[in-house]
């Protein structure tokens, strides 16, 4: 077993929570999406992540035997964890929130979602805790939701120009082996255990520079420099945003405008997906090169929802 305190002081300090401040994304998307039920979650979750919307998000029992790793909190996921788990269990995530951010082939999404209160009730009752790690996973160099996707590429990242490097961190410059746009489908789905892609651009026939950007790509200036970069295929997690309000069809229309004119490959493996890769590799094998404990992953029961 492992102390609740050690592990999260060492998962504090390798992603910098603090140096980090407010998440970005969390700390608009928390209150938008719990204010409106009047769910007192500031009362509810650790003073902490009240403040900066990752790291220890609710505190259970001391000690820690078993270590579950997920990306959204849905209701699978968490009955999974509730089911399978022991007092003082640690569910780690990359999203407090789950997002739907639907199906390139079916539904669209509702967007940010709250946990359902049952589960926090019986998370609570359980004595389990969770902590969730959003921007500072995204820009970590080593343990990035984008270097694990990187490495399943075997492609070669290219260094930024420390002085006149422009470009942001969540997105990342690689050099591949000589590939084409099918053969690269074909190997992106085998990675993600996916049925599909989502895909817009052209088809080609020579792929050797590739940008990957876990999570939500579906970033116009994103994809713009990149294709000024020179990138023949730009990878990530989301290439539409499938939430069905006016801001997710504003966004849609946007990249279909975009995708009309672009040189480039643009292949989209879906947001969970995405990001569920470096739990399933870089942070699965973290938690037991650091401590003696047991991991156990928790895959969607669907990756496009």
């Amino acid at each position: 077993m492992q102390d609740l305190n050690e592990i999260v002081n060492r998962l504090d300090k390798e992603f910098k929570i603090k140096e980090f401040g407010k998440d970005s994304a969390f700390s608009r998307f928390i209150p938008n999406v719990y204010d409106p039920i009047k769910f007192d979650w500031k009362a509810i979750f650790e003073k902490e992540f009240v403040e900066l919307f990752n790291g220890l998000m609710l505190r259970g029992a001391s000690n820690i035997e078993k270590v579950f790793l997920a990306v959204f909190p849905t209701d699978y996921v968490l009955e999974k964890f509730i089911e399978e788990s022991n007092e003082g269990d640690l569910l780690f995530m990359h999203h407090p929130l789950l997002m739907e951010c639907g199906d390139p082939y079916g539904s669209w999404g509702k967007g940010f979602v709250p946990i359902n209160e049952k589960y926090i009730d019986q998370i609570k009752q359980k004595k389990l805790s969770i902590y969730t790690c959003h921007v500072p996973m995204d820009c970590h160099k080593q343990l990035s939701t984008n270097i694990a996707i990187a490495k399943e590429l075997n492609a070669k990242v290219i260094d930024k120009d420390p002085i006149n490097d422009q470009s942001n961190d969540f997105v990342l410059y690689c050099n591949i082996e000589n590939s084409d746009t099918q053969s690269l489908i074909t190997m992106l789905k085998e990675i993600f255990n996916i049925p599909y892609v989502d895909f817009e651009g052209q088809e080609l026939q020579d792929i050797q520079k590739v940008a990957i950007v876990a999570g939500c790509g579906d970033v116009v200036d994103w994809m713009e420099e990149a294709e000024r970069n020179g990138v023949q295929a730009y990878i990530t997690g989301e290439i539409h945003c499938h939430i069905d309000n006016e801001y997710g069809k504003q966004k849609f229309n946007r990249i279909m405008d975009y995708a009309s004119k672009t040189s480039m490959s643009l292949i989209g493996v879906s947001h969970s997906a995405s990001e569920y890769l470096v739990h399933q590799t870089l942070m699965k094998n973290w938690f037991e090169k650091n401590f003696d404990i047991k991991t156990f992953l928790i895959p969607q029961e669907k990756w496009w929802l």
